[in-house]
């Protein structure tokens, strides 16, 4: 089996309104306090500890992967996987923000960050699996995951310790939604398993890296090396699981190098140019391994984990640890903000927010101006972009309905647009306490 950017054994990528089963997959942009968290993500430094605060620049980069993550599940485009590797990317900051909450007592962070994973999880699953029931779905008759195994196996949905079940088919080809949909809402959820496995390894991993740093950094790629060319084959979930831990194993200890300041010790060219080297080695394994979707390194294990390695390392190199976005790149400021702190939102969610827009957009089909050919060719030519257009704004009503989950996780007051702006009421405020602390000194010195 493959790692791939959606649950093992669910559906290829959404290229079209039409998604057809076959083997695989997942990113959904993402999501870490839970993948993607918005919690602070200040690396330490190898030389003069930063100031505290956020790392604009990391936050950037988890914004793009989440971007990244949306559009690849939308269009299907496999040349994605190679410019810019999300999973990869969302790791290695979530490795990150692990080993500095690990300067506490692990069993704490742990929990910690288990809490913040599973309100959110909990509200997907409620209503994903409402819409499968409804659609008729019955686990225990379920010809893929029957019996009562298959019921015990819904715990998945509450703690994602494995892969949960799903039906291949539920509802009607002629319903609202195809038929496949649940295969593809799932999609997203290895990505919880992965992260959870990950957090609760992390305080062995940590102990292992700052004693053996390069042994623990590179046998992830040494393991996926044993996996991706067969010379070992696990089977089934236990496999897909085994698999995902060994492809972005590296890229989660890369976090720790980057936080211990340990790639900071490594003089430039010699990190760019050992990157550069094993990313032209995962491209060359790729060119003669190549799956169904041709250049997807979703579908090439060994492949993903070189490349995926190589590219972490040079933006970690680069990171100029940013306190704020620098020129052009402050108009997004709050977009950023927003993205970081609904990460798990929007990487849950966004798969059947796709989905959703068929159904919509189908409804123009019906309206008066649309009854010539040349309306419905035009249409259906131009569906994938509205698509595009339409699935934001249908993730900023998810956003606005569920993201507060978030911060009830994270024991912060609910918000229900977090992008940081502060209101006029909050401005007003400070302002008035401001004048009053001035006016107080004032005093003071006559």
């Amino acid at each position: 089996m493959t790692t791939h950017e959606y649950t093992a054994g669910a559906t290829p990528p959404l290229g079209s309104a039409r998604v057809h089963p076959g083997p695989t997959p997942s990113p959904v942009s993402a999501p870490t306090t839970a993948p993607g968290s918005a919690a602070d993500s200040a690396p330490r430094s190898a030389s003069a500890p930063k100031k505290p605060g956020r790392d604009r620049y990391l936050d950037l980069l988890r914004s793009i992967a989440l971007v990244r993550v949306v559009v690849y599940h939308l269009f299907g485009w496999a040349w994605l996987t190679v410019v810019f590797p999300s999973m990869g990317v969302m790791f290695a900051l979530a490795g990150s923000l692990m080993a500095r909450s690990l300067s506490r007592p692990p069993l704490g962070v742990i929990r910690g960050r288990v809490r913040r994973l599973l309100p959110p999880l909990w509200a997907f699953s409620a209503v994903a699996l409402a819409l499968m029931f409804a659609g008729g779905w019955n686990v225990v008759k379920d010809p893929d995951n029957g019996g009562t195994w298959g019921l015990v196996k819904l715990i998945d949905y509450v703690i994602p310790f494995g892969a949960p079940p799903f039906p291949w088919h539920v509802g009607s080809k002629s319903g609202l939604l195809e038929d496949t949909w649940a295969v593809q809402a799932a999609g997203p959820l290895w990505y919880l398993r992965a992260y959870l496995w990950f957090v609760i390894a992390s305080p062995l991993l940590l102990w292992a890296f700052r004693r053996v740093p390069w042994a623990t950094l590179l046998a992830p790629l040494a393991l996926t090396a044993v996996l991706g060319t067969g010379l070992v084959t696990i089977p089934g979930e236990t496999g897909n699981a085994i698999s995902d831990f060994t492809v972005y194993g590296g890229c989660w200890v890369l976090g720790f190098a980057h936080h211990e300041g340990v790639l900071q010790r490594v003089p430039r060219y010699l990190a760019i140019s050992c990157s550069a080297l094993l990313m032209a080695f995962g491209l060359w394994w790729a060119s003669g391994h190549l799956g169904p979707d041709g250049w997807d390194l979703n579908d090439i294990p060994l492949a993903q984990a070189a490349w995926s390695f190589g590219f972490v390392v040079i933006l970690l190199q680069y990171s100029p640890s940013w306190q704020e976005l620098p020129g052009r790149l402050a108009r997004w400021d709050k977009l950023i903000t927003l993205s970081n702190n609904r990460a798990v939102t929007i990487y849950l969610w966004h798969n059947m927010l796709i989905m959703a827009t068929v159904p919509i957009i189908d409804q123009a089909y019906n309206l008066p101006f649309m009854q010539s050919d040349s309306a419905v060719a035009a249409l259906d030519s131009s569906y994938m972009v509205w698509m595009f257009l339409l699935v934001w704004p249908l993730i900023g009503l998810t956003i606005l309905a569920f993201g507060w989950i978030e911060d009830i996780a994270a024991k912060r007051s609910p918000r229900l647009w977090p992008n940081g702006a502060k209101s006029v009421k909050t401005a007003k405020s400070a302002k008035s306490a401001k004048r009053k602390k001035g006016a107080s000194r004032g005093n003071h010195r006559v």
